[in-house]
């Protein structure tokens, strides 16, 4: 009999360690599958669109630089001219300099007001920075007089954490209708610089990720990468004679964008492969889609626009000239 019980026990641990481990299985295959059901989150609803600040943009007036920043180091990093500040309420900012620092604050601006993820951005003519170096590695063309630079955009450090980037044509964002509008708002404003490293993925305090486009500087110019940096972005002939749509079907819409470099670009092979293949981004968005952001971007006024611009340090002239270039792309989509 003993050995019976024995037997009985073994059988019953057998048993036990059989079903807890498909417990086990079930819960790591459900934990998957939620996995799989979760969709990034590029967007929230932005309320009502008309009443939005675009002068202040997404921080609003509260979240404005407090001036004069001190300097803490340079960012030696990247293709443009930048460094690190904290201005006189201990908050620290990326100082960028050059032709990149105007575009990006409007396409911020723009993406912001239809309900996209975006960074704080702020533009400064003429920036006081205290304790700025005798010389900057990059950018010292900026520097007009000692501790004194033109032309900034500042940029509010991100709250959360960064996670890491994420890739156009990721297959989890195919078929999001958030993610289609994303596509079509980068041709809106033509930032034809669609690198990884330009895209981040953040957590939130509660865990939460938001995918968001952390670089935006490459817009409004041309609709691609020409022979200087003059033609291709910041550039208001460009960005008025550059073709939107250029297909339009029952089902969807292709853009022109972004447009192949130059042919001699063939020698950097793999910038000009990479440029080749994001033409995927602009081609084939649900029709349906682009209606959509359409739609949103309709209720913008044109002041609300104009505000964006002028905020970049554009003459009123100039920050017209590129709002009825705007609302004309609006109006195509409108259209559809």
């Amino acid at each position: 009999m003993p050995f019976i019980g024995k037997s009985l026990n073994q059988s019953r641990r057998a048993t036990l360690l059989v079903i807890l481990a498909l417990c086990s299985s079930s819960m790591v295959a459900q934990a998957k599958d939620a996995i799989r059901e979760s969709k990034p989150v590029l967007w929230n609803d932005p309320g009502d669109i008309s009443s939005k600040d675009l002068v202040n943009g997404p921080g609003g007036k509260a979240h404005r630089p407090q001036l004069p920043v001190k300097f803490v180091e340079e960012d030696k990093g990247g293709h443009n001219s930048k460094f690190d500040v904290e201005d006189s309420a201990g908050t620290k900012w990326k100082a960028k300099l050059g032709i990149e620092a105007q575009p990006e604050i409007v396409a911020t601006r723009l993406l912001w007001s239809v309900g996209y993820f975006t960074n704080e951005n702020h533009f400064a003519r003429d920036l006081e920075v205290q304790g700025l170096p005798a010389h900057l590695h990059r950018g010292q063309g900026h520097v007009t007089s000692p501790n004194h630079v033109d032309k900034v955009r500042l940029q509010r450090h991100l709250e959360g954490n960064k996670k890491g980037t994420w890739s156009w044509g990721d297959k989890h964002l195919k078929g999001m209708r958030e993610y289609n509008g994303l596509r079509v708002m980068m041709a809106l404003i033509s930032n034809w610089d669609l690198k990884d490293e330009n895209n981040a993925i953040y957590t939130d305090k509660t865990g939460g990720e938001r995918y968001l486009v952390t670089d935006l500087g490459t817009a409004f110019g041309a609709s691609g990468d020409r022979w200087t940096e003059a033609q291709s972005k910041n550039n208001l002939k460009a960005y008025q004679s550059s073709k939107f749509i250029t297909k339009a079907t029952a089902s969807h819409v292709s853009f022109s964008f972004p447009r192949f470099p130059p042919f001699l670009y063939v020698f950097d092979l793999p910038h000009f492969v990479h440029q080749v293949r994001m033409r995927s981004v602009g081609n084939d968005v649900p029709r349906e889609d682009a209606k959509w952001i359409g739609s949103l971007l309709a209720q913008l006024s044109s002041k609300q626009i104009q505000d964006a611009f002028e905020s970049a340090g554009y003459p009123t002239d100039d920050a017209a000239a590129y709002t009825r270039a705007v609302q004309a792309r609006i109006a195509e989509l409108n259209k559809l």
